[in-house]
């Protein structure tokens, strides 16, 4: 039988197209040998699929066996080599926003660039946020006597920037998401409507170093919209990890575990 918590973990990793070990660890509330005990029965399953696809642990990915027990219409491929880095950067953003208390006791969820894409219009240029993070008007499960936060009943388009774009770029992206009214896959005619309320009340990037300059001087192009941009440091585990031990063994380097 799936407990609650592998249908969690399968549905979080399916989402961000696949994790590495110590984040599911994480996802999970378990130390990372224990992640990979329960990424061994999925895979055993057939649920998931593992393998070190590059520096530190391990990814694990769900594979249309374990897409269809989850409802999920997910194209079943391990996560782009080219795009490891930036996986891992949202992933390790989401978990850290979700572990926060405003996000648990107002009953807030993320709702991410894949699921955004299941949307997307064939011809349609448009930027897909990293995530987005939905705050609603109300939390029924939230203790009496608790106020709600300021922000509640708001959607932030959310970004994780790891390399350095040109302001150019990051500021059209920036209108881009503070002036689009309509939802992802909507028609074209109301993406972006004069007079209608904006979809995402403020946009959260979260920067390496690398990338802050440009995002900061990209902020300050956009006169009044500005206030609607916030700026934060990446969490510190949003890099690769280097700690031995994390991960798959030197004979499983490169190669892709299929049960």
């Amino acid at each position: 039988m799936l407990t609650a918590r592998d249908i969690d973990g399968l549905v979080f990793t399916a989402e961000m197209y696949g994790l590495q070990l110590d984040q599911l660890g994480v996802l999970l509330g378990v130390p990372a040998e224990r992640a990979r005990v329960i990424a061994g029965r999925w895979r055993q399953r057939g649920f998931a699929d593992m393998a070190r696809l590059g520096p530190g642990p391990a990814w694990i990915w769900i594979t249309r066996q374990g897409l269809a027990t989850c409802g999920l219409h997910y194209t079943a491929t391990p996560p782009a080599l080219s795009r490891l880095a930036h996986i891992r950067a949202v992933a390790a953003t989401r978990l850290a926003l979700e572990a926060t208390d405003a996000y648990r006791q107002s009953g807030a969820y993320w709702r991410g660039e894949r699921r955004l894409h299941t949307g997307y219009r064939v011809g349609v240029r448009e930027h897909l946020p990293d995530g987005e993070l939905h705050w609603p008007d109300t939390a029924p499960d939230t203790a009496p006597g608790t106020t709600p936060p300021p922000w509640a009943g708001e959607c932030w388009a959310i970004e994780a920037e790891l390399t350095r774009k040109t302001v150019t770029r990051t500021t059209a992206i920036m209108r881009e998401l503070l002036a689009r009214t309509g939802d992802y896959g909507c028609p074209a005619a109301d993406a972006s409507v004069p007079g209608r309320p904006p979809r995402h009340a403020r946009a959260l990037y979260l920067c390496s170093p690398a990338a802050l300059p440009t995002v900061a001087r990209a902020r300050d192009e956009l006169g009044p919209l500005a206030a609607r941009i916030e700026i934060r440091d990446l969490p510190p585990d949003a890099a690769f990890p280097v700690a031995e031990g994390m991960g798959a063994t030197d004979g499983d380097a490169g190669r892709k575990d299929t049960g």
